[in-house]
């Protein structure tokens, strides 16, 4: 039941981080993956690496703050193998700063890529799907931070809180073109981005209020990938599945 077998999939943010992993994860069980992101060439390093190992993949440039990239990226996928059926929303920023010290820049630069992109991603690809009367399936990647916050981050958690949000109203409006629209929401997961910090005292000072007591890693989130992206998950829609280690059920 969780089969991706021959299921096209598009991923924004796949350049690096939790998109590059999901690109690779999806690949590796024969979904055909187009890949999109900004840097043309760690896509082009993506797709090498996918093919090598007997996959399909396509890379192309989008900024997903750009309704007309989006448009062309998805003309572009949708005629090298289709309109997909499935939509990794993964495309994400953030900038670290007290909220007293965010610059309007900060704040349109995050709430711009991770909410504004995400629904603009949503809707270009919501459109295609009932125009050629097909169903599909869109996982948005939130964040625990859109439930409990921490110091630093108020435009990074008021966006992914926005984000969860938004999963429930597409879910509910689209429920009836047969799209499905759910969102993972990971905790603290170990990237190239932050290896470094979670090696630090303060870092490791993070993972000892986590009840698992140990860092996230980006295949802890390949079950509810897998299971949003195949056919197992055919009753769900407007769920947010968190993958955490129990962080949010700790004590305060």
């Amino acid at each position: 039941m969780f089969d991706v077998g021959g299921k096209i999939v598009l991923i924004t943010g796949a350049s690096s981080g939790l998109g590059r992993h999901f690109a690779l994860t999806l690949a590796a069980r024969g979904a055909v993956v187009s890949v999109t992101a900004r840097r043309s060439e760690r896509l082009r390093e993506l797709v090498t690496e996918i093919e090598a190992a007997g996959g399909s993949a396509l890379g192309v440039n989008v900024d997903v703050t750009d309704s007309g990239s989006i448009a062309a990226a998805l003309d572009e996928v949708c005629e090298w193998r289709g309109v997909p059926q499935v939509l990794v929303n993964n495309a994400g920023t953030a900038t670290t700063a007290r909220a007293i010290d965010v610059t309007e820049a900060d704040w349109d630069q995050v709430v711009d890529t991770n909410l504004k992109g995400a629904w603009l991603t949503a809707q270009a690809y919501a459109k295609r799907l009932i125009a050629a009367s097909q169903a599909g399936s869109i996982i948005n990647i939130t964040s625990i931070t859109a439930y409990r916050v921490a110091t630093g981050i108020a435009p990074y958690a008021a966006s992914k809180a926005a984000l969860d949000q938004l999963t429930r109203s597409l879910a509910l409006e689209w429920a009836r073109h047969g799209i499905r629209v759910n969102a993972i929401a990971p905790g603290y997961v170990e990237t190239e981005i932050n290896a470094g910090y979670f090696a630090t005292d303060a870092g490791q000072a993070v993972v000892k209020r986590i009840p698992q007591r140990r860092i996230g890693e980006p295949e802890d989130l390949d079950g509810a990938l897998l299971l949003l992206a195949s056919d197992a998950s055919r009753y769900m829609t407007g769920t947010s599945i968190v993958v955490d280690g129990g962080h949010l059920v700790s004590s305060l």
